[in-house]
């Protein structure tokens, strides 16, 4: 079995870790991030209709501030970020299904708080809608360690890539060590990330929503096929 990369951030790297397994394939962990919480203040201003929250990272590292806003609704980029929302008692309005933009684009006319990493793609809000971004965590690149890359000379592999992020990190890591793209395949979360990584791997598809299911159900697929 072809081994599969996975990339992301504790505590997510885990639990894809575990997913993968039950799904027979042969992960490989590999975390290119640590998260880090930023100290955050609350802008001020009348309140706002919503929260979009495009990571549960930000419910994880937002810390104490998060408190004051358990009364504003979510509007969350996808099903893992809701379920985590929930768990930290906060209620979601609504669930995204293909980035943070697509629910941006559903909006009623309101004012909104944006909760996010350093690293987080700009917003284009339809007429009505104004934003206020609060950085509340950042994610801190850490190098390929030895094992992968020994790992990725050796062997035809499969990388699993959840952020723009971590795609543009992995392909800048590969150069560096001069490791062979042709001989890696890339299972991405979203085409955005697929963009981001470049060009002139062995093979590059997107799971059909943003979600870990989809994307291990993707990988387990090219391993079989490619």
């Amino acid at each position: 079995m072809r081994p599969v990369l996975v990339l992301r951030p504790e505590p997510g790297n885990t639990a894809t870790c575990s997913a993968a397994r039950a799904r027979g394939l042969s992960p490989h962990a590999a975390p290119l991030f640590t998260y880090a919480a930023r100290p955050w203040h609350l802008p001020a201003g009348p309140g706002w209709d919503g929260l979009l929250i495009g990571s549960a990272a930000v419910l994880r590292h937002g810390g104490a501030g998060l408190a004051a806003l358990q009364a504003v609704p979510v509007h969350a980029v996808g099903p893992t970020t809701a379920r985590a929302a929930q768990e930290a008692g906060f209620v979601v309005a609504q669930t995204g299904s293909g980035g943070l933009q697509a629910v941006v684009g559903t909006l009623p006319p309101g004012h909104y708080l944006r909760l996010a990493g350093e690293a987080r793609v700009p917003l284009l809000p339809p007429p009505g809608v104004t934003i206020d971004d609060v950085v509340v965590y950042a994610a801190r690149p850490q190098p390929l360690d030895a094992a992968t890359i020994a790992l990725i000379r050796g062997n035809r592999v499969l990388a699993l890539l959840h952020s723009a992020e971590a795609a543009r990190h992995f392909a800048g890591q590969c150069a560096a060590h001069d490791l062979p793209r042709a001989q890696i395949m890339l299972a991405c979360l979203a085409p955005g990330i697929a963009k981001a990584a470049g060009a002139n791997w062995q093979a590059v598809a997107c799971a059909p929503r943003p979600d870990d299911d989809a994307v291990l159900s993707l990988a387990h697929q090219m391993c079989q096929t490619v």
